[in-house]
């Protein structure tokens, strides 16, 4: 894990204790083979407010778990945020409710609105069936929604967490890209996150990597074409992922890097959980060598 990126893990209690508790899923024969199954998964969970705008954990939890996702990249989670999200750890609580550990990568951490409460949190998460090796929370440019008159600046939220997946290394980079028409703040950070990546690839050789998250803009948008130059769009051809009730744009994905294959692909029909609907991939990932499987 790189020392230039400012690292911050944060793991709930929930999840330090099944980190003792929970042994990884079991292995088959074909992880005994040439590669690796898993299924991961993005979903955008809205602050844990549906579609109707109600507040309902357990309903997300629900759609999460249908999802039977090894690894799931979330994003707007509210930690200890506001009365929106009842002052929740929602990263935290869906861990909990899942059997998953979790790291919590904040865009915005903020002072309390009374002395002595836990500071108000906003940004993206990683569940994980499997142990957490590291996770940093790596800085890209942001244009920030808190200040008066922001402009560009490098700002926290860009998660990675590292885990070995049967004695495969993988680094999972959870992302929620500029939602503005303007897609100059997205192309820094589409140039950003290349770089980050890049890096950290080079840092953990033979690692399989993965990019989940809510892009904020179609795949043929030119701000994203640099980033199909490493990575794929396990998406493609997909249905639209948003407005979750009737979806007209697809802006949610997964998308993997060499050594990967997309064994299959899907957005669920959940219209309810969140505003967003989500996107879950079953992947096998090569155990050695640079090509894909």
């Amino acid at each position: 894990m790189s020392l230039r990126a400012r690292t911050f893990t944060q793991l709930s209690l929930a999840g330090a204790l099944l980190t003792l508790a929970v042994a990884a899923p079991p292995a088959s024969a074909a992880d005994r083979g040439h590669s690796v199954p898993l299924r991961v998964a993005t979903y955008n969970i809205h602050a844990g407010a549906g579609s109707d705008g109600v507040f309902d954990l357990d309903r997300q939890a629900a759609a999460l778990r249908a999802l039977d996702a090894d690894v799931i990249g979330l994003q707007e989670v509210d930690v200890h945020w506001g009365a929106r999200s009842r002052g929740l750890d929602v990263a935290g609580e869906l861990a909990g409710r899942l059997g998953m550990r979790v790291s919590f990568a904040p865009i915005y951490s903020l002072d309390p609105v009374t002395a002595g409460e836990p500071r108000r949190e906003y940004g993206v998460a990683v569940l994980s069936r499997f142990p957490i090796r590291s996770a940093t929370n790596h800085e890209i440019t942001r244009l920030s929604t808190q200040d008066e008159n922001p402009v560009p600046a490098p700002a926290p939220g860009f998660g990675e967490v590292t885990l070995k997946v049967r004695g495969v290394p993988v680094q999972v980079f959870v992302t929620h890209l500029d939602y503005r028409a303007d897609p100059a703040v997205r192309e820094a950070q589409v140039a950003d996150t290349r770089r980050i990546m890049a890096r950290e690839r080079a840092e953990l050789p033979g690692a399989r990597q993965f990019l989940l998250g809510d892009f904020n803009a179609e795949p043929s948008a030119p701000e994203l074409a640099p980033l199909w130059k490493e990575l794929r769009d396990a998406g493609a051809g997909t249905p639209d992922t948003y407005p979750a009730e009737a979806p007209v744009k697809r802006i949610d994905y997964v998308t993997v890097g060499e050594g990967v294959r997309v064994r299959d692909v899907a957005v669920p029909r959940e219209p309810a959980a969140s505003d967003h609907r989500p996107v879950v991939a079953e992947v096998s990932l090569a155990r050695k060598g640079p090509g894909r499987d």
